[in-house]
């Protein structure tokens, strides 16, 4: 009987443990997998200063407001990848109206997006899996068919007008309840 009984314990724990090593815990989400807040507004930072100092695209941004930029593109990756966020800011098609993208700049702005997310060591499927993301967009931002780099933008763009400073101290993620700024604006 006591051998029985062992045996049927041990049975037990063996079927507990093959089950537990196929029920894996949920996915986490990219916005997660990235690094969440603080990962996604590094990476934004460094990506917006490697394109304004890349010639092949940074006169695109000539009359664009910088801290809208931000404020924006930081939100939108934060939704994008399953964060916490809702991206606000216009939509693709009429955010770059007239601002006569090329192919070939759409592909050097993918470029200094990989070089940020190579320099910040992000894992190749994470990579794969935004850009699989933001690659929908590019239908909706090049006007101009052609590998041309380097345009100059179009006199007719007309860019979004400033955020309020209110807004952008506030900045583009959620408050998280009970934080420390939130208790400060009540």
């Amino acid at each position: 009987m006591r051998k029985l009984a062992c045996l049927i314990s041990s049975l037990f724990l063996f079927v507990v443990g093959a089950y537990a090593q196929t029920v894996q815990a949920p996915k986490k989400s990219l916005y997660e997998r990235l690094g969440g807040e603080a990962a996604i507004s590094a990476v934004v930072d460094d990506f917006a200063q490697r394109v304004l100092a890349d010639p092949r695209i940074n006169q695109k941004f000539a009359k664009s407001n910088a801290p809208r930029l931000l404020y924006f593109l930081k939100q939108q990756i934060c939704a994008a990848t399953g964060g916490p966020c809702k991206y606000q800011g216009r939509d693709m098609k009429t955010a770059h109206k007239n601002m006569g993208i090329t192919n070939g700049e759409f592909n050097a702005l993918v470029e200094d997006l990989v070089a940020t997310l190579n320099k910040f060591n992000v894992p190749k499927p994470e990579q794969d899996e935004l850009l699989a993301i933001l690659a929908p967009m590019r239908s909706q931002m090049v006007e101009v068919q052609s590998d041309a780099t380097g345009t100059p933008l179009p006199a007719n763009f007309k860019p979004a007008p400033p955020l309020p400073e209110k807004k952008i101290k506030e900045g583009p993620f959620p408050k998280k309840k009970g934080s420390m700024k939130s208790a400060k604006r009540r």
